[in-house]
């Protein structure tokens, strides 16, 4: 099972991913920051309190994303 190893946020709204694979890249959150409970992530400081969790990533308020959406978007 895919699974995020480490998770870094840039100042940019992306986050440097590594996953347990190997592979590892920059995620682009900025597509997700106009929707829903995502729009808290516009705050900086809030955005960089993201940590792995269960396989995936996720924030304090419980926004998260699963190691497959990441790994589709990692450049």
């Amino acid at each position: 099972m895919l699974k995020v190893a480490k998770v870094n946020a840039n100042n940019d709204y992306t986050l440097f991913v590594e996953l347990s694979d190997g592979r590892c890249g920059n995620f682009d959150v900025k597509p997700y920051l106009e929707k829903g409970v995502f729009r808290q992530l516009k705050d900086k400081n809030y955005f960089k309190q993201v940590k792995p969790f269960l396989g995936g990533i996720a924030w304090p308020d419980e926004q998260d994303l699963s190691a497959d959406t990441i790994a589709y978007g990692l450049k």
